[in-house]
């Protein structure tokens, strides 16, 4: 079972999701009654919802890159150490994500926001699995997982 922690920096969020908080916890039940992966686990993470003056000195910080980003994803193992722990553990802290409100913003009008705030905290949320998109054959297993997640969610 995978749970969230939403924590709201910035309060111009909920112009958009009024409640951020209720609005992920829907989403993480649908996707927990949807999907067998973990099942056995208890999977927690923190969702940061933030601008774009704490993501971008998050994102010079441990990136060393000196811009804001739509999302920053800090898993605290890789994803071999991720699927040791599901056989090994019960509950498993899996790390941070970071989003940013202004380019969701930028990127699409109010009534796609909530689509482009699912793909981004499943983007996150993936990452903290363990993957990533460096190569093109990580991307395409990364975009699959996403997609299914996306759809458990939204279907």
């Amino acid at each position: 079972m995978i749970r969230i922690n939403v924590i709201t920096n910035n309060n111009n969020w909920l112009k958009y999701i009024k409640k951020p908080n209720d609005y992920l916890h829907k989403k993480i039940r649908r996707l927990n009654s949807k999907t067998k992966d973990f099942k056995k686990n208890k999977i927690f993470c923190t969702l940061l919802l933030s601008g774009n003056k704490e993501i971008k000195n998050l994102n010079k910080k441990f990136r060393k890159k000196n811009k804001a980003t739509d999302i920053l994803s800090f898993p605290f193992q890789s994803k071999k150490e991720f699927k040791k722990k599901l056989k090994r553990r019960k509950d498993i802290y899996l790390g941070d994500i970071i989003i940013n409100l202004n380019k969701i913003k930028k990127k699409h009008i109010k009534k796609n926001f909530k689509i482009e705030f699912d793909r981004l905290w499943i983007h996150g949320l993936v990452h903290l699995f363990g993957y990533d998109h460096k190569k093109d054959k990580d991307f395409k297993k990364m975009y699959n997982i996403e997609k299914k997640y996306f759809d458990l969610v939204n279907g």
